[in-house]
């Protein structure tokens, strides 16, 4: 459905289309703008501006709502798998039991990676960190899986979209085993998705290795609850890397050096230094009075987010998710839980996290959860890439099958020199 709007530039009316989404807001129509006025507008980061036409993920961030093909994320958390997810964004709807059992079948048999990927990662410093190996090693797929990279074919499309789902835990378990310098684990196939990969990064040869479930359950979660989030910095370097036409396994690995930023998906790791520092309850007051301190750079992190202005969705079952994680590890009085709590508490009463809607983010709490499990901060942020992967290779498909799509080319506000003759060395001052 669509109407019109009409702008005026120079005492001249322009006619502008206003298109209408099922839900969410209106957008004006300006891929014309320039051809009729001769200006373009001027959008720094975005905040403003549609890229793309989209079925897959919606975001309410003043009521708080974040919707998967229309399908609340607390219900999915709470009573689906990550697997089931996958299916959902990658098809649109979720999947009968038939289709599930495919689904997860195709996956399993496809979590290996070709034996030649082991001794690509013998070129690597013990000390890199996992997240350059992942961005490496997530585009060299494409040297090692070539027959899928025409993205002309949907069924080579298909192929790559599950080679990538099934090989990014086998990756990250391999980029955190070299990074504490014990052999990579095989992966199993009686193993569920998430089982799997805890195996793959916590077993050992020398002994036997029994999967918690509870452990098992709340990865998943968080796997489920950071798998899409609409067109973040990360989906649009994906969307506009595939704009070229380039590989869907470069696309891929060019959204995970963008996820890398600490702006995007490091912000949990920068959420739990910062519980860290603070060290002790009673020490919250001063770091929050730095925090209102305009004067002093101090910031606190993993309170408030770009998009929602209301509490974070996902933030509530991440909650829940790490309490479970903490009673199940026995883990009563952990320091940093102790301070997160009571930091959450204070934030929320607080009249200056009110007014500035500064609510706790899903940052907040997934640092604490996935060092409880084990993980150590360097492989915080490639957790959020392995779960992304699926919403990149969604949004992706959907970029490659819209007729209206073309190579991303944003424009500029020119204010550089002017036009000027070249002057010899000589003749300059």
């Amino acid at each position: 459905m669509s109407s019109n709007t009409t702008l005026t530039v120079d005492n001249k009316a322009v006619e502008l289309a206003v298109k209408e989404g099922t839900i969410g807001p209106s957008v004006v129509d300006i891929s014309k703008l320039y051809a009729q006025t001769g200006m373009f507008t001027y959008d720094p980061g975005f905040t403003s501006t549609a890229s793309c036409e989209s079925k897959i993920t919606y975001i309410d961030g003043d009521q708080g709502v974040l919707l998967y093909r229309g399908y609340p994320i607390d219900q999915l958390a709470e009573h689906g798998d990550f697997l089931e997810t996958c299916y959902l964004l990658l098809y649109g709807e979720l999947p009968t039991a038939a289709q599930k059992a495919d689904f997860d079948y195709r996956v399993t048999r496809h979590t290996m990676v070709h034996d030649q990927m082991n001794r690509f990662f013998t070129g690597f410093r013990r000390d890199a960190h996992p997240m350059a190996i992942m961005v490496a090693c997530v585009g060299a797929l494409s040297a090692f899986y070539h027959d899928s990279t025409d993205i002309s074919d949907p069924q080579q499309r298909m192929i790559a979209s599950m080679r990538m789902i099934a090989k990014m835990p086998t990756l990250a378990a391999m980029a955190y085993k070299y990074s504490i310098g014990q052999p990579f684990v095989y992966p199993q196939n009686d193993l569920d998705y998430t089982s799997n990969f805890l195996r793959m990064c916590f077993a050992v040869p020398c002994e036997d290795y029994k999967v918690n479930p509870v452990l098992s359950r709340a990865l998943d979660r968080i796997f489920i609850l950071h798998a899409d989030h609409e067109q973040n910095a990360s989906t649009s370097t994906v969307r506009l890397a595939g704009s070229s036409g380039a590989n869907p396994f470069a696309c891929i690995a060019a959204g995970i050096a963008c996820l890398w930023g600490p702006a995007h998906g490091g912000a949990n790791e920068a959420a739990l230094k910062m519980l860290e520092e603070i060290g002790t309850p009673d020490r919250i007051p001063e770091f929050i009075a730095r925090a209102k301190d305009k004067n002093d750079p101090f910031r606190l992190m993993g309170f408030g987010h770009r998009v929602y202005k209301n509490y974070d969705p996902r933030a509530k079952i991440m909650q829940k998710t790490t309490h479970e994680v903490l009673n199940e590890l026995g883990i009563k009085d952990d320091p940093l839980l102790d301070v997160a709590m009571e930091l959450e508490q204070i934030a929320l009463k607080d009249d200056y996290f009110i007014e500035k809607k500064l609510y706790p983010n899903i940052d907040f709490y997934s640092g604490i959860t996935l060092k409880a499990m084990g993980f150590p901060t360097s492989m915080f942020t490639v957790l959020f890439a392995l779960a992304r992967t699926v919403g990149w290779i969604a949004q992706w498909s959907e970029m490659i099958e819209d007729p209206s799509q073309r190579i991303g080319r944003p424009r500029q506000l020119y204010t550089g020199p002017t036009e000027r003759n070249y002057v010899t060395v000589a003749q300059r001052g």
